[in-house]
């Protein structure tokens, strides 16, 4: 009984230390890769905090065999926060504060140590930057009013992990890969460079943004609600100064050089374009947000593609078209960049394995996501890959959110059925 309680004791002990480990369970086939959380000690001294003032943190799994010397990290997304109100709501959970993070993530997709599932970057060292600062990892200000104090520090979030990373391996990378989905894939335009000055010069750095081309657009009431969200987060989190200095010293409004499509042109380090060219949140926040359908005739078409009426499925044609007509100049001068812009009802698809590299996982010209995301990176063949317009993919995983909750729902791109893609101008209608 004495022998048992000790060997029980040492593998809860094993079990709590380890910085990783799997585990199953009963309603799964595949077991699950469970990172645990590094939170970046000396951050404090170098005022980079979370909103609410805790440390800020990474999840580290350590690469193998010939992925010893070769990195990827990944900027978690999450939205952001523009207004106070926000912001101190932000602080008081996951996305504001490591407090409220749970201790362990799951590593799938593009961070899967499984090389049937992540064939190109299973064996790397992953590192998933946890993001709570709501500024995409940009900011550097504090609001402190005498009763309240609000750290925007993302910028310095950055720096600091970067430089806790670095000696731990990251100093002396053969082979690097900047990612990030969503509001982290955002991050990846502003630190791309910044990210590959920290690296031997010998080194083969790539970046990857996954759900992170934000577009600069009109909404369905012609207003250009995401510009006015934009330049108040960048006010308020002061994330001008971080900003692409070639960029702000050209436009006459330095605060949309957030967008992605005015920074691309200006980033020299090798770049993939990861995103559906109908982006949920872009659809539901850039094309139709709320203060733009006061009267809910987008309801219905937001919770399902089918049932959009065709006036609907114009504008998000026209969407499509903006987007790829922002792309051009990438797609056709880019001689190192690779795309992959598909016809899905989705966001982020690296993270997923269901989409990332399945049997069934969303493809283009019959090649994966992961497929696509290693040829570019190991120069194995041209990777810029654009989908046909909605409904022609078959393929798709189409997950559209739920009005309340975290929870997606897919559905089957099958059963929809096909409209004609109408010009841009389309987008103005009002309906």
């Amino acid at each position: 009984m004495n022998i048992f309680f000790v060997a029980l004791v040492l593998l809860c002990v094993v079990t709590v230390a380890a910085p990783w480990r799997v585990v199953s369970e009963d309603n799964e086939e595949q077991h699950r890769l469970l990172v645990n959380t590094t939170f970046v000690k000396n951050a404090r001294a170098g005022g980079a905090l979370c909103l609410d003032g805790s440390l800020p943190a990474y999840h580290l799994h350590r690469g193998f065999g010939a992925g010893l010397n070769n990195w990827l990290l990944q900027f978690e997304g999450g939205g952001w926060c523009n207004d106070l109100p926000s912001c101190l709501e932000r602080a008081q959970s996951r996305r504001g504060s490591t407090r409220y993070m749970t201790k362990f993530e799951v590593f799938s997709g593009i961070l899967s140590s499984n090389a049937s599932q992540n064939p190109d970057f299973y064996n790397w060292n992953r590192v998933k930057l946890r993001y709570c600062d709501g500024a995409s990892f940009t900011g550097d200000a504090i609001f402190d009013n005498g009763t309240t104090r609000l750290h925007f520090k993302g910028q310095k979030i950055w720096e600091a992990i970067i430089h806790d990373l670095l000696p731990k391996g990251l100093g002396k990378a053969r082979k690097a890969l900047l990612s990030g989905c969503s509001a982290g894939g955002l991050a990846t335009f502003h630190h791309c460079d910044n990210f590959a000055k920290y690296l031997p010069t010998n080194a083969s750095v790539k970046c990857l943004s996954d759900a992170g081309f934000f577009l600069d657009g009109r909404d369905v009431s012609l207003n250009h609600t995401m510009r006015y969200f934009v330049k108040s987060l960048v006010t308020l989190q002061g994330v001008e100064k971080n900003l692409n200095r070639n960029c702000t010293s050209t436009l006459f409004f330095p605060d949309l050089c957030f967008f992605p499509q005015y920074v691309l042109r200006y980033i020299s380090t090798p770049y993939f374009i990861l995103n559906s060219a109908y982006d949920v949140f872009q659809f539901h926040h850039t094309l139709v947000p709320p203060s733009a359908d006061m009267h809910g005739h987008w309801n219905k078409c937001k919770l399902d593609p089918a049932a959009c009426t065709p006036p609907q499925i114009a504008i998000l044609q026209a969407f499509r078209l903006d987007m790829l007509a922002t792309l051009r100049p990438f797609a056709i001068y880019s001689g190192r960049g690779g795309m992959f812009i598909n016809s899905c009802f989705a966001h982020c698809q690296s993270e997923s394995q269901d989409t990332w590299f399945e049997d069934d996982s969303p493809r283009i010209n019959n090649k994966t996501i992961a497929e696509a995301v290693g040829d570019w990176y190991f120069s194995r063949t041209r990777s810029k890959e654009i989908d046909c317009p909605y409904p022609c993919d078959t393929t798709c995983h189409n997950l559209i959110p739920y009005p309340r909750g975290n929870a997606n729902r897919r559905l089957n791109s099958k059963v929809f059925s096909c409209y004609t893609s109408f010009p841009a101008s389309h987008s103005k209608a009002i309906l």
